[in-house]
């Protein structure tokens, strides 16, 4: 059986769970490297994968013999299939963050369920800490996220709008990685200002400022990095503003490391903003994984301890409305005593 899934049967025995049913698809491809539609079932002998018979060409040839998952065609499992799945099971495990309420009525209907119960994000919370394939995968991501940048520098020129720089990012993911893990943020000029901007028809001035906010997947890893660039001399209110965000940037390289508080780093950095007059609008960090956006979050309300080998984002911004905004980000690996910046693209202050 596949580590991952003996991990899940013994965190299930140690939680006197009997069954457990497995509906976030993303946890269905960290567990088993699935990538169809469908439920994994995990009864007290057997793993079991029910997915639609278009899938199951597909499904076939990503298992192995080792992974000891049984194929099912949804269309050829009776009523009586699936009650015999949990007879006599005390507990049953379902992804109460995840399903519906209709869906949870009609798995304990089928499934003829005692007692269903709610598991808590235990598979989010062990994809938190990523194994060497897992790292590798977003190295491997990160590593063409760096390449891209360079190949946008080389791309952007005056009079060229926030969408072609968007598409130019996009075809260059899609020639070399699997695509995007998000969809591109190009902002320019007074656009920046906005933190999840949506690259739009303006085009790039002289004198103009970009953030652009990026990144690919590789084997279903993301990579996820931002850099602010200028077109021209930027004003002395941007360089300051560019300044106080990379010593920032710099400042949480410094702090990330197993055991640290992302609470107590966050504070740190709201209060050094604070004190040059600006406010820390949104988390200064998220896991990264399968999904962009994972657990956990690093902000001032959320207090987690670091561990080694999650891999996370540091991504410090100052926006003045209206005007411009600067955002640095990094995809970053946690070490026993430090961390790893996987993102390298240079952070001095860029004019193009």
């Amino acid at each position: 059986m596949n580590a991952k899934l003996q991990w899940l049967r013994n965190k299930m025995s140690s939680l006197n769970l009997q069954g457990i049913i497995i509906s976030n698809p993303v946890n269905i491809k960290y567990l088993t490297k699935i990538d169809a539609e469908g439920t994994l079932v995990i009864t007290p002998k057997e793993n079991v994968f029910i997915t639609d018979g278009r899938y199951i060409e597909h499904v076939h040839s990503i298992l192995t013999l080792f992974d000891e998952i049984i194929v099912y065609d949804i269309n050829d499992v009776s009523l009586d299939d699936y009650e015999n799945f949990f007879m006599f099971c005390e507990n049953v495990g379902f992804e109460e963050n995840y399903i519906t309420y209709a869906k949870y009525k009609e798995y304990k209907r089928i499934y003829k369920i005692n007692n269903f119960v709610e598991t808590e994000h235990i598979i989010e919370k062990q994809r938190m800490i990523k194994d060497e394939e897992e790292i590798n995968s977003i190295k491997k991501a990160c590593n063409i996220t760096d390449e891209c940048f360079k190949n946008i520098l080389n791309y952007i020129k005056v009079g060229m709008t926030e969408k072609q720089i968007a598409k130019q990012i996009e075809d260059f993911y899609i020639e070399n990685a699997e695509g995007i893990s998000f969809e591109p943020i190009v902002a320019s000029g007074e656009n920046s200002s906005k933190p999840h901007a949506v690259p739009t028809d303006r085009k790039i001035q002289e004198q103009d400022i970009i953030t652009i906010d990026m990144g690919c997947k590789i084997n279903g890893y993301c990579s996820d990095m931002t850099r602010t660039i200028f077109v021209g001399e930027p004003s002395e209110e941007m360089r300051k503003i560019y300044e106080i965000v990379l010593n920032n940037n710099k400042f949480v390289l410094s702090q990330y490391k197993e055991g640290a508080n992302t609470r107590q780093i966050a504070k740190m950095v709201e209060n050094n903003f604070k004190l040059n007059g600006h406010n820390l609008i949104h988390g200064l960090g998220h896991g990264i994984g399968l999904e962009i956006h994972e657990t956990p979050k690093i902000n001032y309300k959320n207090d987690s301890t670091l561990k080694e080998n999650m891999i996370i984002s540091d991504e410090p911004g100052i926006y003045i409305p209206g005007k411009f905004g600067v955002r640095i980000e990094d995809t970053v690996q946690i070490t026993k005593f430090s961390c790893i910046s996987l993102t390298n693209s240079g952070k001095d202050l860029t004019i193009i």
